[in-house]
């Protein structure tokens, strides 16, 4: 039903917005990042039907059940990669020059440009205009944005990863006596211990235990990226001479406590033994919910008569049996229109509001989105 009599609504006191943060915990076990999913193949040789690699060989996708499915969600997208400058580049490396753009690619959206143009390396730091603990090798642990809604949760950070020189095979499942090591993002929080100064949004540093010297990753919130050093896998507190968390290192190709070597192995191959050595992961997502507020106010001398054609028969009010008696509505419904009059939005009261000159009625009617 058309409204009859409209009230405009003043900006400066009727209208104000309000910011709700809404965050979820978000698990995820080894078992289904390894590979909870397989069809039958022999030990050693294990093809997870959640695990799901491309013809072009840049990543692969992990999905919380078989990516056929149509019940299937994705989970995230893991890569590897390093740069130019890094001792794996080399022509004669496997995807070499895949490895590269996916470094690069990764650098250009997150980090962007220095000041000479050129992309931005990944530091274990927030400065990045010292170009001090560059991470030359690392792995990308891209999210998706069903997981991290609208940002990951600063503080909230946490990967459990398998260390150590152990050869895992196909399947970490079961293996919890091995050493793992712990990363988070400890530092960060909303008040600080963030760069925001960046393309791909604020991020913080990771820490792992037991050393803490320097951080071993970094972690975009707003982006929902991990980037990890290489040498985290390194069990030794010290790699040729060096902390092991004060740069990302390697040792003429192969990646610390992993198998296989980076300058012989597919990116796929390279994800698969990084992959089977998660053993948890969890971060809190966060949704940020915008809402308008309008406060419809009801005067005394306003809306006390009904816009429904029955409420009056002939010339006279159908609540009325008497003539002195006081007109009186009932409010049932809120209508939001435009300058145009052009209804917008319409909120539903739970229960009708009786209105009359004797009272004045103020309606909260909130808009989120």
């Amino acid at each position: 039903m058309p409204a009859i009599n409209y009230e405009t609504l003043n900006s400066a006191t009727d209208v104000t917005t309000t910011r709700t943060l809404l965050n979820e915990a978000i698990p995820l076990t080894g078992t289904i990042v390894s590979g909870t999913y397989t069809e039958g193949v022999s030990p050693g040789f294990t093809s997870a039907t959640n695990v799901k690699n491309y013809s072009h060989g840049m990543f692969q996708s992990v999905y919380d059940y078989p990516y056929l499915s149509s019940s299937a969600n994705h989970i995230f997208d893991l890569t590897v990669g390093y740069t130019a400058t890094s001792g794996m580049s080399s022509s004669a490396s496997e995807q070499n020059s895949k490895k590269l753009n996916m470094y690069n690619v990764m650098a250009q959206t997150l980090l962007g440009y220095d000041v000479s143009g050129a992309i931005e390396t990944f530091e274990s730091d927030l400065d990045l205009t010292d170009d001090n603990a560059q991470m030359k090798e690392v792995f990308f642990v891209d999210f998706s944005r069903l997981l991290t809604k609208d940002q990951i949760k600063k503080g909230s950070f946490s990967i459990s990863l398998i260390t150590g020189s152990t050869d895992l095979g196909p399947n970490l499942r079961g293996l919890t006596t091995l050493p793992i090591t712990t990363l988070t993002d400890l530092s960060a929080s909303d008040d600080g211990g963030t760069n925001p100064n960046v393309n791909g949004g604020e991020y913080g540093l990771l820490y792992n235990s037991p050393y803490t010297a320097s951080a071993v990753g970094a972690v975009f919130y707003q982006a929902g990226v991990a980037v990890i050093t290489a040498s985290v896998f390194c069990t030794a507190s010290q790699v040729d001479g060096i902390p092991k968390n004060a740069h990302f290192t390697r040792n003429n190709g192969n990646i610390y406590g992993l198998t296989g070597s980076w300058t012989s192995l597919p990116i796929s191959s390279s994800c698969d033994e990084i992959r089977r050595r998660i053993a948890n992961l969890s971060f809190n997502n966060t949704t940020e919910l915008n809402s308008t507020i309008y406060f419809c106010r009801a005067s005394s001398n306003k809306f006390n008569y009904s816009s429904n054609p029955t409420y009056t028969t002939g010339s006279k009010l159908r609540v009325k049996s008497v003539a002195t008696d006081t007109p009186v509505s009932y409010i049932t419904t809120v209508g939001l229109y435009n300058s145009n009059n052009e209804l917008l939005a319409i909120a539903k009261l739970s229960e009708p509001l009786k209105k009359d000159p004797t009272n004045e009625i103020t309606l909260r009617v909130r808009l989120d989105y």
